[in-house]
């Protein structure tokens, strides 16, 4: 009897894990079919006889498994996982309507003959220019929302046709913090006779600070562009809420709420000073000032008013401080404004997009998290949006898009420390503005930085530099400026050649493999 392990076996082609081990310059026969998968890729098939004639299978002769083993050769890639060979290109109907996504193939063959025209580079997207059916699908939406980070992804019952992770800003703090400044100011100098503004306003109710409301607003932009390109039937966030009380006590527990470590307390000045030994924590008291001070950590925009983000100073070492003559060696405190922001918006977001007309539902983080592990896919934004949607079985994107966020203008109206002259700059050079995605030397980047001689600074999403002096005739505008910049992992070879659309072979193949675990760094 045969033994198992030194068995000849014959590798069938005709189940879809197997095509890895299979060699089709194997198969020898006079006889030789095409078929066509499930998923619309043609496969070729032959039919070869065993050597004894008294057989056919759909095989491959020679060729061993890792494993002479049945099971083993059976087990089938059932969690869902990434499909290189699948590519989605989204579809607009006369009227601009959503269709379903095509593939790349379609796609090029519409353009080619003239039945569509081009609408978006990124994500690529057509619109047809004749009548056809608009039989759809439905679409579930998944987000996976967050304070910094967001992930998006849109799936039907068979598998993804949309995958995103979204990187926001994180400057809207300061910035307000400076235009309120320079406001103040000018209403000081121009309008000193008017009584305060501060004193005349009321919040109107449901109001939110600036910097949670721009995120609020990003997000939904972000459905909505999902919206402007796939039929989206349901809208599936995650939502969540957060004890801080339990995040810096586990412990905590019935009155322990109510019995914080203010308690007692008239104000945040008194217990800092309390709990400090109404001592300075620099020099320890050398400096013998009567007043002490209660000094910000971080500044106060930022880290706001709480205990762990005051120290007691004298008023010696708080003037050095200020001043940059002394740099103290504490603890910086970690905030919780990620957590506190999903709290606060997390309603919010569901009840605007149901307000707008769509069908929302909510799920929570520890539902996602025990999901994915059952499913065993790694972490990330994006994959978390996958199983927000319902996904399991459905085949992965190939493609994945990253977006950062950036800001439109950046409200100088005068040069630097001259205040007095006016800034001139034109807002476009040559042709060119700021975050335009452009072509050099084969490699698509963006335009980060530009100088009116015609020279401009080219980076990565990520800010890695390519060239710190381009040419203006060395460029290629691909995609004009926008707020959501965005970059796709995989460059489909099918845009190269066509006539109406400038692209960029992959040159630059190792960043975009990067790119994913490099989105929290962007």
């Amino acid at each position: 009897m045969q033994k198992l392990e030194e068995r000849n076996t014959y590798t069938p082609t005709d189940i879809p894990h197997v095509s890895g081990n299979c060699d089709l310059l194997l198969n020898r026969t006079e006889t030789s079919v095409h078929a066509v998968s499930k998923y619309g890729k043609a496969i070729r098939v032959c039919d070869v006889s065993w050597r004894n004639g008294l057989e056919e299978t759909l095989s491959v002769i020679g060729s061993k498994t890792s494993s002479n083993n049945s099971d083993a050769a059976l087990i089938a890639t059932e969690n869902a996982k990434q499909n290189t060979s699948v590519s989605a290109v989204y579809v607009l109907n006369m009227r601009g309507q959503t269709l379903m996504p095509t593939t790349p193939r379609k796609a090029k063959k519409l353009l080619n003959e003239d039945k569509a025209k081009v609408i978006r580079r990124t994500p690529f997207t057509i619109q047809l220019k004749y009548a056809t059916g608009e039989t759809k699908q439905p679409i579930i939406l998944g987000v996976d929302s967050g304070f910094l980070n967001v992930g998006l992804s849109a799936t039907t019952d068979r598998k993804e046709v949309y995958s995103a992770e979204v990187k926001l800003r994180s400057d809207m703090v300061k910035l307000n913090s400076e235009r309120r400044q320079y406001r103040r100011a000018r209403r000081s100098r121009k309008t000193w006779y008017r009584p305060p503004r501060f004193l005349n306003r009321k919040k109107p109710d449901g109001w939110l600070a600036p910097s949670i409301q721009h995120k609020l607003e990003s997000h939904i932009k972000l459905i909505d562009n999902i919206k402007k390109i796939l039929p989206v039937t349901k809208i599936v966030i995650e939502v969540a809420a957060f004890d801080i009380q339990k995040i810096k006590n586990p412990g905590i527990s019935g009155t322990g709420y109510q019995n914080g470590v203010q308690k007692d307390s008239w104000n945040v000045r008194e217990y800092v000073l309390y709990r400090d030994n109404h001592t300075c924590q620099a020099c320890k008291g050398k400096s013998k000032d009567p007043i002490l001070e209660t000094h910000h950590i971080i500044s106060r925009q930022i880290g706001g008013d709480a205990p762990d983000n005051l120290l007691t100073l004298c008023e010696t070492c708080h003037d050095k401080v200020s001043k940059g003559k002394l740099k103290l060696n504490v603890k910086i405190p970690i905030g919780f404004k990620p957590e506190t922001f999903m709290s606060i918006v997390r309603w919010k977001l569901v009840n605007t997009l149901r307000d707008a007309g769509n069908i929302v539902n909510h799920t929570y983080g520890y539902i996602t998290k025990s999901n994915r592990i059952a499913l065993g896919l790694e972490k990330s934004h994006s994959t978390d949006a996958f199983v927000i949607a319902g996904g399991a079985m459905q085949e992965r994107s190939s493609t994945t898009f990253l977006i950062k966020q950036v800001r439109k203008c950046n409200r100088k109206l005068f040069k630097g420390d001259r205040s007095h002259i006016k800034n001139t700059a034109a807002r476009f050079i040559h042709g060119f503005q700021r975050f335009d995605k452009v072509l050099w030397n084969n490699i698509e980047c963006f335009v980060f930085g530009r100088r009116k001689t015609g020279y401009f600074e080219l980076r990565k999403l990520g800010g890695a530099k390519i060239n710190a002096s381009a040419k203006a005739k060395e460029l290629t505008l691909l995609e004009t400026a926008n707020t959501f910049l965005i970059v796709n992992l995989k460059q489909d070879t099918f845009l190269h050649t066509l006539k109406n659309v400038v692209s960029a072979p992959a040159a630059d193949t190792e960043y975009y493999e990067k790119a994913i675990p490099l989105i929290d760094s962007l």
